[in-house]
């Protein structure tokens, strides 16, 4: 029987992209034949795993720059409603049937059994309907499929269980129906219509759950809101983590670190590059005190902020080996990147976030609600916001508690062996005597090259 082949497609962002390396590796590693399909901005790295890399032709690149400089009229949009509604139609969903014409060519030479993309790719169905393929979706973010317990996703509105409360969440599900997803439902129906695909309810996210075979969620029921009417095709798998880069970069303060009684280590991770919104905040609360400050920066403007802030108590780098310096700190302050905050869980860290946009408001509400950490519901804190809240998460007990029994179920998932078992389950080992060897399958959640300065 031949080798059994798998095409790994993504949206071209790094939050997007990143998650899926570790799987990607592990399956390549154990037979499998592994190809990948997303935006030039990833062929370095994936070539690097030994991965054959194919580019996006008839699709819009997004690696390529940002949806203001590709889409000028973005800028007309005021309201973060309208922007939304924007992104949703022209972000995403007119780009489904460009993904498709991309990936029909490629199955011309490439004849796969298999698409594992993560749940935003809206090739999806057209993958799936028109292709013929098994799909597999990543969830690299929290759960967005609509629930009847719970308002509308992308609002960060944490779960209410009274009557009255239950009867608003029903009429916010209708106003989001007919008003932030009306027209691209609208859209959806017409575009499946024209390509004989088969209708589904709901808005565009909910058609992309529905429409893959099975939905691998990143991450553990505890970090999930309880929903009576989750997707049966949905499994949870623990923190699917990026294959690490493969660099050189240590951590060269290690001793300075023990020396001092609290930590804090702060990032806003590979995408958000300017430090007035996070880090100047934190620094500026910090500087000259009893706590030392670690900070990197992805390499945006690093040389600039170690002249502002050359106080002794901070060290400010452009990368840093998280798996180093995660067990030295004691709270850890994020935008909310899925990645960073899932890396974090698993190191013990209590958070303190502040993130809104690109979906990392409902990452930072669930960080507020399960009370693992503070979320500070603001992309720019103050100084003494950041202060008083960091101090806050430091001193109550609650918060590294709880962090630490997440943690622990984290440990009870084998994020690489169960995605194996799932892809097995669907089209079969990777060879007709293939065997999936136990020396090949690691136990965390993704197989480390090295060390990495910086998780999306």
């Amino acid at each position: 029987m031949k080798t059994k082949k798998i095409l790994f497609a993504n949206f071209p962002a790094d939050g997007h992209f990143n998650p899926l390396t570790g799987l990607a590796v592990h399956l390549k590693n154990i037979g499998y034949d592994v190809r990948w399909y997303t935006g030039r901005k990833y062929e370095e790295k994936i070539t690097n795993l030994g991965i054959p890399y194919y580019p996006l032709v008839n699709a819009i690149d997004f690696s390529a720059g940002n949806p203001e400089e590709m889409f000028p009229e973005r800028e007309k949009c005021k309201s973060q409603v309208s922007k939304l509604q924007f992104d949703i139609k022209n972000v995403f969903l007119l780009r489904g049937p460009e993904f498709y014409q991309d990936i029909k060519k490629i199955n011309e030479e490439f004849d796969f059994d298999l698409l594992i993309a993560d749940i935003t790719f809206t090739g999806i169905p057209w993958v799936r309907e028109k292709l013929k393929k098994k799909v597999i979706s990543i969830g690299i973010m929290p759960l967005s499929e609509t629930s009847k317990d719970l308002a509308p996703n992308g609002l960060a509105i944490t779960p209410r269980t009274s009557f009255w409360s239950r009867r608003k969440q029903d009429v916010m599900r209708v106003f989001a129906d007919k008003i932030l997803f009306g027209e691209s439902s609208k859209l959806i129906k017409n575009m499946f219509n024209q390509y004989g695909i088969k209708q589904e309810k709901g808005n565009l996210f909910d058609v992309l759950y529905r429409k893959s075979d099975l939905v691998l969620q990143s991450g553990t029921p505890g970090f999930e809101y309880k929903r009576s009417d989750l997707g049966r095709n949905i499994r949870f798998i623990g923190p699917l983590l990026p294959t690490l880069k493969n660099t050189k970069v240590t951590f060269k303060h290690h001793a300075k670190a023990l020396a001092y009684e609290k930590v804090i280590l702060v990032t806003q991770g590979t995408v958000e590059t300017d430090p007035e919104k996070i880090i100047v905040p934190t620094l500026e609360a910090f500087k000259d005190s009893d706590r030392l400050v670690i900070v990197t920066t992805g390499g945006s403007g690093t040389a600039e902020l170690r002249a502002r802030y050359p106080q002794p108590n901070i060290i400010i780098e452009d990368f840093i080996p998280f798996s180093e310096v995660m067990p030295l700190a004691d709270v850890y302050v994020t935008n909310g990147g899925y990645g960073g905050v899932m890396l974090g869980i698993q190191h013990k860290l209590p958070l303190v976030v502040a993130g809104v946009h690109e979906g990392k408001n409902e990452i930072c509400a669930r960080i507020g609600y399960f009370k693992l950490g503070i979320n500070l519901k603001t992309e720019t804190p103050t100084p003494q916001q950041m202060r008083l809240n960091v101090e806050q998460v430091l001193a109550n007990p609650v918060y590294k508690k709880n962090v630490t029994q997440l943690s622990e179920e984290f440990n009870l998932y084998n994020p690489a062996a169960l995605c194996a078992k799932y892809v097995a389950d669907l089209i079969g080992k990777p060879v007709a005597t293939g065997t999936t060897p136990e020396s090949k399958m690691p136990n965390k959640a993704a197989t480390e090259v090295e060390k990495m300065a910086v998780v999306e």
